[in-house]
């Protein structure tokens, strides 16, 4: 398989949804699933913080994809802490997290590299 600009918007939407995942998780996993307290927690919160990011990647802004795979991190880091700290659904929850950073991280990359302009000047041909 041949990497091009012109998997752009693959890689742009499933940068997209795997925040999306990870909103969705975080909220579920912190409120109903597995909660570090009983009837959930503040840590959902963490949620909204996810959102930051996600109307420049909705519009394809580089500068938002390069930023991104630095903010992206901390969950990943979240998610190995607590797939080796938690028991139970707890570290499978934490495990799918892991998961979707390391797609998310790698296909924002992608976006971002992909998109420089030298490279689509370069395609623009084609």
């Amino acid at each position: 398989m041949t990497l091009s600009p012109k998997q752009l918007p693959i890689w742009q939407w499933m940068t997209v949804a795997c925040v999306l995942g990870m909103v969705l998780l975080t909220m579920l996993w912190e409120l109903w699933l597995s909660p570090l307290y009983p009837g959930g927690s503040w840590l959902a919160a963490k949620a909204l913080i996810m959102l930051l990011p996600l109307r420049g990647l909705l519009h394809g802004r580089r500068y938002t994809f390069q930023w991104y795979t630095m903010f992206v991190l901390l969950w990943l880091l979240e998610g190995i802490m607590r797939a080796y700290a938690e028991t139970g659904l707890g570290r499978w929850l934490a495990c799918v997290q892991v998961a979707l950073v390391v797609v998310s991280y790698t296909t924002a990359n992608l976006y971002a590299k992909y998109s420089r302009p030298s490279i689509l000047e370069k395609y623009q041909g084609d």
